[in-house]
């Protein structure tokens, strides 16, 4: 139950203001602090697994100053088509291949989520499919104009004018795609705790 998670203190591992809002709109109580960790994932590591192997880094760097009541959770969201992860764009030109990449094609949203207290760590993921319908060049350059997708794995924010134009259909979690998945996530802190 969400007063049973509210006894202990919820610490968000993230800037974001979308998973900030998830936890808002969840009922949780929490604070945040800034991991810095180096977000490298090394080439054996599968494209699928990226979003888990960051989650776990994020933790790793944060979990050192946490006290006895306390859970951190930590995320790292990825959207993969095929075997590619498509990161966090580096500029216009980058946010633009990337959304032609996607666009009118089926990709995989993957958010990797991982609970830490003092004396243990769970890390899962959770997955849904994306699809784009066909999107015109204008329509991608107006987006990117306009919303600066900068900070969003594939470029795009499914809650912003994109998605509310462009998404064929969603299979999962929508929340997932936003940047952690709130169902899965309240059923997970119910176990840890």
């Amino acid at each position: 139950m969400i007063d049973q998670i509210n006894n202990y203190n919820i610490i968000l591992g993230s800037n974001s203001p979308r998973r900030k809002q998830i936890l808002l709109d969840m009922g949780i109580k929490f604070t945040t602090m800034s991991s810095n960790a180096d977000e490298q994932v090394p080439k054996n590591i599968i494209a699928t697994d990226h979003c888990t192997f960051l989650a776990k880094k994020k933790s790793d760097a944060l979990k050192i100053n946490l006290n006895k009541n306390e859970i951190l959770i930590t995320a790292d969201t990825t959207v993969v088509l095929g075997d590619i992860v498509l990161n966090k764009p580096l500029n216009s030109e980058d946010a633009f291949e990337i959304l032609n990449k996607i666009s009118g094609k089926e990709h995989i949203v993957l958010t990797g989520v991982c609970l830490s207290n003092i004396n243990k760590q769970i890390i899962f993921a959770e997955k849904t499919k994306v699809k784009f319908q066909r999107l015109s060049e204008q329509e991608i350059k107006f987006y990117i104009k306009k919303h600066h997708p900068f900070d969003k794995a594939g470029s795009y924010g499914i809650q912003e004018w994109i998605g509310l134009i462009g998404i064929d259909y969603i299979k999962g979690s929508y929340t997932n795609v936003v940047g952690l998945p709130s169902s899965r996530l309240y059923n997970e802190l119910n176990k840890f705790i």
